[in-house]
């Protein structure tokens, strides 16, 4: 889920607050609510204390990334990264921005049932 910042505006607007009014009543710093516009997945506590000021739902202001948004942003970010440094792997780079996207959690499982099906010798 991600923070829709056209929903938020909406719902400031419809009870007559500014984006900055909502902030300060929500106790949510600017950098804390740019953050979440640009996460994939928001902090429960920052979108919860807007709910709460504007008086709706968490759910009322988040909206689900399609997987055709997350894919043109992976080739986004791939394009970008290739172009920085021309000499890095673009599959290689690929796969690690879609690692990044997996909770850390998740990666170490993956990682340590990979790692036992290993057989040194």
């Amino acid at each position: 889920m991600r923070l829709s910042n056209e929903k938020v505006k909406a719902l400031s607007r419809a009870r007559g607050l500014s984006q900055k009014d909502l902030l300060e009543q929500s106790g949510v710093s600017k950098t804390a609510f740019h953050h979440l516009l640009s996460k994939s997945s928001v902090l429960p506590r920052s979108i919860q204390a807007l709910a709460d000021t504007l008086g709706v739902k968490a759910s009322s202001f988040l909206e689900e990334e399609s997987e055709e948004d997350r894919i043109r942003k992976t080739a986004r970010l791939t394009n970008a990264l290739i172009a920085e440094n021309p000499k890095l792997d673009r599959d290689d780079v690929r796969h690690t921005l879609l690692l990044l996207e997996e909770e850390p959690i998740d990666r170490l499982r993956r990682a340590l049932i990979r790692g036992t099906k290993i057989n040194l010798r």
